[in-house]
């Protein structure tokens, strides 16, 4: 046999509204609710901190720092692994009298000027876009208010 949770009577009735003993409409000192203007119109598009532009900025600021950190964290690792676990290749020369690990060291000093580079393009180019953007439309917003 199987058994059937549902009720037998599906409606119940609405609970009762609750009554709060401490409200008085009464009392003028009591807080009143400002009534809405009538000539005010909905808004027709979103507020700015809820804007899809936000997020797209930040996932754009957040890879854009990912690339010049990893860039120049990236050639750091890789020359302090090559200093632990490859000391003949360090030591190996490239010139007359040039070790590869001074080599190495040296060029981490363009790496860096890289990492730099890197971070300005790709503001310039992803970054920089939305939040001209965003910033426009917050004008434009901002005009709208204080036009109402």
């Amino acid at each position: 046999m199987s058994y059937d949770p549902s009720p037998s009577y599906p409606y119940r009735p609405p609970d009762p509204p609750s009554y709060d003993p401490y409200t008085y409409d009464t009392y003028p000192w009591a807080p009143q609710e400002a009534p809405e203007p009538a000539g005010r119109r909905p808004q027709r598009h979103t507020a700015l901190g809820h804007h899809s532009d936000l997020r797209v900025l930040r996932s754009a600021y957040r890879w854009q720092r990912r690339v010049a950190t990893l860039t120049a964290l990236g050639y750091f690792v890789l020359f302090l692994i090559l200093s632990a676990f490859a000391p003949s290749f360090m030591t190996s020369t490239v010139t007359d009298g040039l070790p590869t690990g001074l080599l190495l060291a040296l060029v981490q000093v363009p790496v860096t000027w890289l990492a730099v580079v890197l971070y300005e393009q790709t503001a310039r180019r992803r970054v920089d876009p939305i939040a001209d953007r965003i910033r426009k439309h917050a004008e434009l917003d901002a005009k709208r208010e204080g036009a109402r």
